[in-house]
């Protein structure tokens, strides 16, 4: 009898192993949950130029690989009543769209149908490390430049976003231009995740902020200007008629007319503080 343990536990092992590789190709057969809001016909009609060849990014930015990076945040997209879950996209995409924007004012079909040109920063002015955060320290020679949908930068978001992604941030963040799923991901990440005392995009978008007594000295109201200064208030908030802001507004208004659904209010930041 006691020659028939290891056999049966290799062969419970074995069946384990295969039910779970069928679960995941199950997973990978099965439509991934965004794609009832964004079919690709629509992501097609939203980026109209992100595969042209004046887009450095061309060929980056897939339907597939977006759809795959969804999976890593079920609830983007999925929280609320269908008008929400297509405002808080609209919101999204617009705003990955800012950050990666190839448009111009006479632009073929307009300024914003231009987003997901681009992949990585160009022309960066530093390497973007935070020498002071001890956390997530630099590495020799490694730059932590704008990459990806979202443009993520400094060591203090690559490092976190690699740990809960799976890929070493600080030590290989030209990942994050060389791979679309994860460039997706951290974009994702970066809109879903709270990093206090900044509130998460997502929450703002859901209706699920809720303004400390800081926030409301601060006049930072929920709606789509908050997101813009979660992202890059420091530089964009507080300032009249910023045209970086305008630019992500833009945007945002021709998503929303796409999606067949409302912008909200507070679509700008101009008389929001930034956070500190």
């Amino acid at each position: 009898m006691g020659k028939l343990y290891p056999i049966l536990f290799s062969l419970v092992f074995a069946v384990l192993s295969l039910s779970s590789t069928e679960t995941e190709a199950r997973r990978r057969n099965f439509p991934a949950p965004i794609t009832r809001l964004v079919p690709r016909s629509l992501y097609d009609s939203i980026f109209l130029h992100k595969d042209d060849n004046a887009c450095p990014a061309k060929g980056f930015y897939p339907y597939e690989s977006f759809v795959e990076a969804t999976r890593r945040f079920p609830a983007f997209g999925a929280t609320g009543d269908i008008r929400t879950r297509r405002r808080e996209v609209a919101a999204f995409l617009a705003q990955i769209s800012h950050e990666t924007t190839g448009g111009w004012a006479t632009a073929p079909d307009g300024p914003y149908a231009w987003g997901l040109c681009f992949k990585e920063e160009v022309s960066p002015q530093s390497d973007y490390c935070d020498s002071s955060n001890t956390r997530w320290p630099c590495f020799p020679g490694k730059s932590y430049k704008g990459r990806g949908p979202i443009q993520i930068s400094w060591n203090y978001n690559y490092g976190p976003a690699g740990r809960a992604l799976g890929f070493d941030g600080l030590r290989n963040p030209e990942i994050v231009a060389n791979n679309s799923v994860i460039a997706f991901k951290t974009a994702l990440w970066f809109w879903m995740t709270e990093q206090r005392p900044k509130p998460s995009c997502h929450d703002v978008m859901v209706g699920r902020y809720r303004p400390t007594a800081a926030d409301l000295a601060a006049n930072r109201t929920g709606g789509f200007g908050l997101t813009t200064n979660i992202i890059n208030g420091g530089l964009e908030c507080g300032i009249t008629g910023d045209g970086r802001v305008n630019d992500r507004v833009g945007y945002f208004k021709r998503y929303a007319q796409l999606f067949n659904v409302d912008t909200g209010p507070n679509l700008d930041c101009e008389n929001q503080k930034p956070f500190s």
